[in-house]
């Protein structure tokens, strides 16, 4: 790659478990379960001692995802700019993509809040390497997050098959 392309960061993560308890509530207003929040913590606490810092985090506007927002947001460092994006919701890889290639150059690094499959298959989508590309393949649970490093001169020029897949863990593993 020549001199214009540096190193930028996609941090996907998909929401905590949520709760099906009440079958009256839209599918966008369901909260995070218990065990969801608990996973939430767990994460912020791992988001904290690997110094995850994005510059934004894009979320989406659902209930569930706005709640695991705000369980790790203290842990993302003070400079971060959050934004509730309702695209996000219920978005495939290919919406989300566009919101990746629609980003500031500036913008060296970005989180993404979000569900699944759409998420899971970005990662996809963009990882083409990483020693956790078998475990993401298989499975991309609610709470999972996936670290991934794209060479690239422009967010726009962003593509398949680009990212390196650096880090990638799921509540289970947290302990």
């Amino acid at each position: 790659m020549d001199e214009q392309s540096r190193n930028r960061t996609v941090i996907l993560l998909r929401h905590g478990k949520s709760s099906w308890s009440d079958s009256t509530l839209a599918d966008i207003d369901r909260p995070l379960a218990p065990r969801g929040e608990r996973a939430a913590r767990k994460l912020a606490k791992y988001i904290r001692q690997k110094r995850v810092r994005p510059a934004l985090v894009l979320c989406s506007p659902a209930l569930r995802t706005r709640q695991t927002l705000e369980a790790i947001e203290a842990s993302l460092g003070k400079r971060c700019v959050v934004e509730v994006v309702p695209e996000l919701y219920a978005a495939s890889e290919q919406e989300l993509l566009e919101q990746l290639q629609a980003l500031p150059e500036p913008v060296t690094s970005v989180m993404l809040i979000g569900h699944n499959p759409g998420l899971q298959d970005l990662a996809l989508l963009l990882a083409s390497r990483g020693a956790c590309l078998p475990q993401l393949e298989e499975k991309f649970p609610t709470g999972a997050l996936a670290t991934l490093v794209v060479c690239s001169e422009s967010w726009t020029a962003l593509g398949p098959g680009e990212a390196e897949l650096i880090d990638y863990v799921v509540p289970s593993q947290l302990g």
